[in-house]
C-alpha cells in the first residue's frame, strides 16, 4: 500500500510539474505552485525526488529513456544506413507525437539558470542528446565504409539533419498561417531527409525503392 501512493505521489509530482514547466521555465515554478497542482504536501518533493532541481532532473531522464525507446525502433532495425537514417526520422516525429512535451525538453531545452544544479543538469542533458545522435552519425559512417555514401564527415551531417529535423517539428507551434499540421510534417521530414540522403548517396548506389522510413522487418510507428 505504501508503495503504491509513493508511486502516485510521485506521477502526481512528474505530472504536475511538466504541465507547469511546459509554459514557465524552470526558476520561475515554485515547489508551492507544484505541490498544489499536485494535490499534495510541499515536503513531498524533497521526500521523494530531494529537490525542484531533483525533480526537474526526473523529468529529463524520462524524456530522454522515451526518445531511447523510440530511436531502439530504428537502431535495432534491419536495413541498409540509409534506409535507417530515413527511419531516425520517422521515429523522431512519432517520439513528437506521443510525448510533446519530452521532445520540446529536450530539442529546446531551457537556460540552465543560475544555480550550480541547473548547469549540471544542462550538461547532462546535451551529453545524453548527443549519446543518440551517435547513433546516427555511426549509421552515416557505416554508409560510407560501405560505399553507400560519399566521405562526409558524419558529425556534421548528424548535427544538420538532427537540426533540420528539429525545426520542422517546430512548425507544429507556429500560432500563424505556417503552422504545419501532423501530416505535413511528415511530408516535410521525409522531403528533407530524403533530399540529404540522395545528396549523400555515391552515383553507384541505386536510389531508394520503398517509403522513407520503412525499411523490412521494422515495427511500426506507433499510433499519435
Amino acid at each position: 500500500m505504501a508503495d503504491q501512493r509513493k508511486e502516485r505521489t510521485t506521477t502526481a509530482l512528474l505530472q504536475a510539474a511538466e504541465a507547469l514547466f511546459r509554459d514557465r521555465s524552470v526558476d520561475d515554478v515554485t515547489v508551492e505552485q507544484i505541490a498544489e497542482s499536485a494535490g499534495v504536501a510541499v515536503g513531498s518533493i524533497y521526500n521523494h525526488f530531494g529537490s525542484k532541481a531533483g525533480l526537474h532532473a526526473a523529468l529529463v531522464e524520462r524524456a530522454l529513456q522515451a526518445d531511447r525507446d523510440f530511436m531502439d525502433l530504428t537502431y535495432g532495425s534491419a536495413g541498409s544506413p540509409v534506409e535507417q537514417i530515413q527511419a531516425a526520422a520517422e521515429q523522431y516525429l512519432a517520439f513528437y507525437l506521443a510525448h510533446p512535451d519530452h521532445f520540446r525538453m529536450l530539442a529546446f531545452p531551457d537556460p540552465p539558470g543560475r544555480y550550480a544544479a541547473g548547469r549540471e543538469l544542462s550538461e547532462r542533458l546535451a551529453r545524453s542528446v548527443d549519446e543518440q545522435n551517435q547513433r546516427l552519425v555511426d549509421a552515416i559512417r557505416r554508409g560510407i565504409a560501405a560505399g553507400e555514401l560519399r566521405a562526409v564527415d558524419p558529425d556534421h551531417v548528424a548535427t544538420v539533419l538532427w537540426a533540420a529535423w528539429n525545426g520542422i517539428i517546430s512548425l507544429a507551434w507556429r500560432p500563424d498561417a505556417l503552422r504545419r499540421d501532423h501530416a505535413q510534417l511528415r511530408e516535410l521530414l521525409e522531403t528533407a531527409t530524403d533530399v540529404i540522403a540522395d545528396g549523400l548517396r555515391t552515383r553507384a548506389t541505386p536510389g531508394r525503392t520503398r517509403r522513407p522510413g520503412r525499411p523490412p522487418g521494422r515495427p511500426s510507428r506507433p499510433s499519435a
